[in-house]
């Protein structure tokens, strides 16, 4: 049971002593979650995704399918059955509402290609500033018409049916979503799709997570630092296994290292002694091995114990951008400067999260250097201050586990965290009551 979204500031408690095996089970993989709505919408039959995740972004997914046709049954909520196909898609006849969820949007932009007529996609007034014109230009390059006068959401993209494949190229140092929309809808097109990047991948390991959940599912993609290559071929209805949320796991270890304890977290395979993902948030595993965490990795799940001296890094997080609000709010524990480099695309998720986090650092009394693509954070005793959450998820969630190491950390938005994990602050209140009992 998950209670309900504290709406009011929330000041976070400070842990009295560390947590000592704490336990913290994750929701399912939101990144995940999508996918398989897609791939299970698009495949003939009956699917059951095992393990999903339900939050703001994946309910706005199942809704928007609802309306283009798409069963989705949420009763189980272990377990969605998905009765798809592709003859089941069907004009809305509405504005379909997408939240601030990325995924959705740009997802949908692809899929109503095969929508035979018009699909109109409106986000919240944060999406409205969220670009989409790079994924807008490759369906044109398609023949597909699509209206987008601003760049960004709302848009209406007009879909004949059928989706001719051939040849687009696309900008992939925006947002690796634009480069996935396209994979998911591949396997229905009339001839092969290849997508011809520039730039540097942006995030290249959830386009992985794309081509491997596609290849699972029946379906072929290939992909290299260069682009992708699809073929069409029809998707297989059947069970899809979500795996816990690494970008979420990223908080229940980041606690470890903030508090000196131990947290495990389950439902990870191991490989010999190594994870075995499709979610490359994982590797946020080796920065909090060199700020000084000890990993272990067995079949009980992935452990992190932060009971050693804790060092500040310098580190290239392009690939791996959802966690640098982690190791931003961490940065003020540490012994030494931390910089993270490259990460310009954060300017364009659910708010500019580069001046979110030097605004928010400086209110905490931090001496904050930046540029377009990187920022340093040299800690200093912590002034305590409401946090500015901007509506965004992941600020809220990772200045609380900052709030669990210093005392005077209010978080001024707790109920944003529904966008991604309603549960987050049960989960937070559990290892509190864990670690003071």
């Amino acid at each position: 049971m998950v209670m309900d979204q504290p709406r009011s500031p929330l000041p976070i408690i400070a842990l009295a002593c560390p947590p000592q095996q704490h336990v913290w089970r994750l929701p399912g993989s939101k990144s995940m979650t999508n996918r398989a709505l897609i791939i299970a919408a698009l495949a003939d039959g009956r699917s059951r995704l095992i393990g999903p995740l339900l939050s703001d972004d994946t309910r706005h997914m199942a809704e928007a399918l609802t309306d283009l046709g798409i069963v989705v049954n949420r009763d189980d909520p272990d377990c969605w059955l998905v009765e798809g196909g592709i003859r089941h898609l069907r004009p809305p006849g509405r504005p379909i509402a997408v939240g601030n969820s990325g995924t959705t949007v740009r997802f949908l932009a692809a899929l109503a290609a095969l929508v035979d007529g018009p699909v109109d996609l409106v986000g919240d007034e944060h999406m409205a500033r969220r670009p989409i014109a790079d994924l807008v230009d490759a369906l044109t390059q398609l023949g597909i018409s699509v209206d987008c006068p601003s760049g960004c959401p709302p848009l209406r993209v007009t879909g004949c049916g059928r989706l001719p494949g051939g040849t687009v190229h696309i900008d992939a140092t925006r947002s690796s979503q634009y480069i996935s929309a396209l994979l998911l809808v591949a396997g229905a097109a009339e001839a092969p799709l290849h997508i011809h990047t520039s730039g540097r991948q942006v995030s290249r390991p959830y386009i992985t997570m794309t081509a491997a959940m596609i290849t699972a599912a029946g379906g072929q993609a290939d992909c290299d630092g260069q682009g992708c290559h699809a073929l069409p071929a029809p998707y297989r209805a059947g069970p899809m296994a979500i795996e816990p949320d690494a970008s979420a796991a990223s908080y229940a270890w980041a606690a470890a290292v903030a508090t000196g304890g131990s947290v495990r977290v389950p439902g990870f395979a191991a490989d010999q002694g190594r994870p075995a993902s499709l979610q490359g948030d994982l590797a946020f595993l080796d920065i909090l091995e060199r700020i000084g965490a000890v990993i272990t990795v067995d079949d009980g799940g992935i452990c992190v114990s932060g009971d050693g001296p804790r060092r500040g890094v310098e580190v290239d997080m392009h690939d791996i951008s959802d966690t640098v609000m982690t190791l931003a709010a961490l940065a003020p524990l540490l012994e030494g400067p931390t910089t993270i480099r490259n990460v310009a695309n954060i300017r364009l998720k659910e708010t500019d999260r580069l001046a979110a986090l030097v605004t928010e650092l400086r209110r905490l009394g931090q001496e904050v250097d930046h540029g377009d693509d990187w920022i340093r954070i040299d800690p200093r005793p912590l002034t305590p201050a409401l946090v500015e959450c901007y509506s965004d998820h992941r600020m809220a969630m990772a200045f609380a586990i900052l709030g669990l190491a210093r005392p005077g950390v209010t978080i001024a938005d707790p109920a944003c965290t529904a966008k991604t994990y309603p549960g987050f602050w049960n989960d937070l209140d559990s290892l509190s009551k864990a670690a003071h009992s």
